[in-house]
């Protein structure tokens, strides 16, 4: 599908009213929010129209800030800041913003035999302090309940950065917009 640009806020509502229409109805529907996704070619696009969804996706916001840190780091060269910005693939945000049926998608294979593996796709049901309750959708384990802790993380790429940075974090994305890679 191809959205004429007109200007960048009205073509992202034009895509996103094109791909999830009557979504203020249709958002207590699983199986409409999970049957939709907006593909991107960078992951920087699908996380910034994962911003612009989650703001318009009604219900109660929970936000989860992450804990980075840099293993070895003993004199302490790279500052929390620095840290937190860091976006990279395969790892979740420092700043994760969830609603209650919001899509998500799981980044790393925790339980393949239960079918918890990378690009799972789920909806968060609800949340606590240390643990995100989410529902698998897709696949023959549709239905299924999960309890998603944080854990720690690290990008998979070692040349990445001249340093290891580990970051502690729930192992999900918001997935109402993905890459072609991901889908």
């Amino acid at each position: 599908m191809v959205i004429p640009y007109t200007d960048k806020e009205k073509s992202l509502d034009s895509l996103i009213d094109a791909v999830f229409p009557s979504l203020e109805f249709n958002r207590y529907e699983s199986d409409y929010i999970i049957s939709r996704a907006i593909l991107s070619t960078k992951n920087d696009s699908a996380d910034a129209i994962n911003d612009y969804m989650i703001d318009r996706f009604h219900g109660e916001e929970r936000i989860y800030y992450s804990v980075d840190e840099v293993i070895d780091d003993k004199n302490g060269f790279y500052s929390l800041e620095f840290l937190n910005s860091i976006s990279v693939s395969g790892l979740p945000p420092h700043h994760l913003r969830l609603k209650v049926r919001c899509p998500i998608i799981l980044l790393r294979n925790i339980d393949p035999a239960n079918w918890f593996c990378n690009g799972t796709r789920l909806i968060c049901k609800s949340f606590q302090q240390n643990v995100i309750d989410a529902e698998i959708v897709v696949g023959q384990h549709a239905g299924k309940r999960i309890f998603l802790p944080k854990i720690p993380l690290c990008p998979s790429d070692d040349d990445m950065f001249p340093f290891k940075l580990k970051r502690k974090q729930f192992p999900i994305r918001l997935c109402f917009a993905m890459t072609i890679n991901k889908a």
